[in-house]
């Protein structure tokens, strides 16, 4: 695959333009750029750790691993003392835009935990930009000090016109197109509308025939065990929702590769645990199962980054080395890139981790550059990340609201109703349908708090339809304000929540007027605000800061007393999981994907 990045410091030749003098390092006869020395290595390829070995790095890649000792010429010399040098860690599947930064920007956080490669799935922006915002964070990403692959989104808008609109239409002449155009794209990003591809839907096969045809792996993304036969028989062939022992198992014997999603514990990213029993429970081998992090916001990606979940793994029962396997050479097997990374074998980039004895990475190289060192980036990696790609005017006016709005609450029913309402649960990756009688009482606060509910509004900002759509929640905990968010998965309409419409006109001007974020207002002020001007989904400001704006927004959030996290609340409106959604056009039960009104004749 060809490198069409920019050059910067950081770029490395194509392995075959590079063959003769690789081999020249490798037997003598030329010399290595450097040499690091004095190594435990652990070794993906025999799931081992060999002792007092160094490597030989030339061109950016390893041109040989030798015992320590054997190099005698004058090339630098770098001496580990010891420590355990790894591959660095290939995270399967990811969306950059749940960390709110730009590729650029995330690869700051990434390197820090010695990941050197990643597979983003770029649906976020696609929903909102169609095509230009993929593109764009394609360019982004070649600038980006990091190596990043693209699964091409696939389910762009996530289901039919007629449950919600989104900005973007990703059809399969534009998915092909795509292919054509980027060596970048490595796959077909997670095919969510599994009901509709289990039912034969002609569009969303027409999608998967666009990237088999092509050779290109299909991702998915899955609930219920009785869809994995059917799913399997359509294509797919890796997915991230193994969210437990038993259909992780399904899915391994029906051929899919399984990535064991680890994330913090308080969030819905965090399935590796009851999943990874395919392995530990039921005697499956490793050699098909991946770990990724799916979503991390700024701040989780500093401090849960794929070394963290490759330690999660370790701490569940899984050897350390076959861990760091599931890791890296893994996921680079998977996508065919094992030539390329994912080990330390000759020839590979010098994509390398200096861990201690709990696998906390303590240094890193991309390209056979340091840009981390003793845990923090190096200078080289700051000046990189100072010059970060600027995406165009268009994608900072993303926010289109209906002028004037309407009503952000329903009207008080004048007589008896039967509610459909959401319940919100821990973790809040699946809401609950709930129907009870309401009596109507003598105002709004006194019914909400009699019933333990909460607003919930989506309003629909591509400048389409100007669609409002009213829900209640059960169960959310808001004490008083509002909290809204134009990350409101997966077509980024804006969703907001509040015990008044006051509070929740004060959240949905902030949003309007900064063009996206995610923001907690009390008493008719905001209090915290994460600011997301390019598409309404990213920050152009370094990860570290974002991670600072982060850490603000989160503990007003648990101020607030939501009872599930911001990340699970931007999945209210995610119309392909279950039970119950609320989109811009209405109530949506899946997986019947039918709309229901909010109240209905007792």
């Amino acid at each position: 695959m060809t490198d069409r990045r920019p050059l910067t410091r950081f770029s490395v030749a194509p392995l075959s333009t590079m063959t003769r003098h690789l081999a020249a390092v490798a037997s003598g006869r030329a010399e290595p750029d450097r040499v690091l020395t004095g190594a435990r290595l652990l070794s993906t390829y025999s799931e081992r750790v060999l002792l007092e070995r160094e490597v030989w790095i030339a061109g950016g890649r390893i041109a040989a691993v030798m015992p320590a000792g054997t190099y005698r010429g004058a090339a630098e010399r770098v001496d580990l003392g010891g420590g355990l040098l790894a591959p660095g860690l290939v995270d399967p599947h990811l969306h950059i835009e749940s960390s709110m930064v730009t590729a650029c920007a995330y690869a700051e956080a990434a390197l820090l935990n010695g990941t050197t490669t990643i597979v983003c799935d770029s649906h976020e922006i696609g929903n909102v930009l169609d095509v230009d915002g993929i593109t764009w964070m394609l360019e982004d990403a070649r600038q980006a000090p990091l190596n990043i692959y693209l699964t091409v989104p696939s389910t762009v808008p996530a289901t039919s016109p007629a449950l919600e609109t989104a900005g973007g239409d990703l059809t399969a002449q534009k998915i092909s197109g795509l292919f054509d155009t980027w060596p970048e794209a490595i796959g077909l990003g997670e095919k969510m509308d599994f009901v509709a591809v289990c039912e034969g839907d002609p569009r969303a096969h027409a999608i998967i025939a666009a990237s088999l045809e092509r050779g290109r792996p299909v991702s998915g993304h899955i609930y219920g065990r009785g869809f994995v036969a059917a799913y399997a028989a359509s294509g797919v062939t890796d997915t991230h929702e193994a969210i437990d022992r038993d259909i992780a198992d399904d899915l391994l014997e029906a051929g899919v590769w399984i990535y064991l999603r680890g994330g913090p514990p308080t969030t819905p990213w965090h399935s590796l645990p009851k999943a990874i029993g395919t392995v530990l429970d039921y005697g499956a081998s490793a050699k098909r199962v991946c770990v990724c992090t799916d979503d991390r916001d700024a701040q989780d990606l500093l401090a849960f980054g794929l070394d963290w979940v490759v330690r999660e793994a370790v701490r569940l029962g899984i050897p350390k080395a076959q861990a760091w396997a599931m890791g890296s050479l893994h996921p680079a097997t998977r996508y065919g890139l094992d030539g390329e990374i994912g080990g330390l074998g000759g020839g590979r980039r010098a994509d390398l981790v200096l861990l201690d004895d709990d696998l906390v990475p303590q240094a890193t190289w991309y390209g056979g550059e340091c840009v981390v060192k003793d845990r923090a980036i190096t200078p080289l990696l700051d000046a990189a990340l100072s010059a970060p790609y600027r995406y165009p005017a268009p994608a900072y006016a993303t926010v289109h609201l209906p002028d004037p709005l309407p009503a952000l609450t329903p009207a008080l029913p004048t007589g008896p109703v039967r509610v459909n309402a959401i319940r919100t649960t821990l973790p809040g990756i699946e809401l609950t349908h709930e129907v009870f009688d309401l009596a109507p009482g003598a105002d709004w606060p006194a019914t909400l708090a009699d019933n333990d509910l909460t607003f919930v509004t989506v309003i629909e900002r591509h400048g389409r339809a100007g669609n409002v759509a009213h829900g209640l929640l059960r169960a959310f905990g808001l004490r008083r304000g509002a909290v809204a968010s134009s990350v409101g998965h997966d077509s980024h309409n804006i969703i907001v929540a509040g015990l008044d419409p006051v509070d929740m006109h004060v959240a949905l001007d902030a949003i309007r007027g900064i063009q996206g974020g995610v923001c907690v207002v009390e008493d008719g002020r905001v209090v915290a605000l994460v600011p997301l001007p390019v598409a309404g989904l990213l920050s152009d400001k370094r990860v570290t800061a974002v991670a600072e704006e982060v850490r603000i927004l989160k503990e007003a959030w648990i101020r607030a007393g939501c009872t599930i996290p911001y990340m699970g609340f931007n999945l209210i409106p995610l119309s392909v999981i279950p039970e119950i959604r609320i989109t811009d056009k209405g109530l949506v039960l899946v997986p019947g994907m039918r709309i229901v009104p909010l109240f209905e004749p007792a």
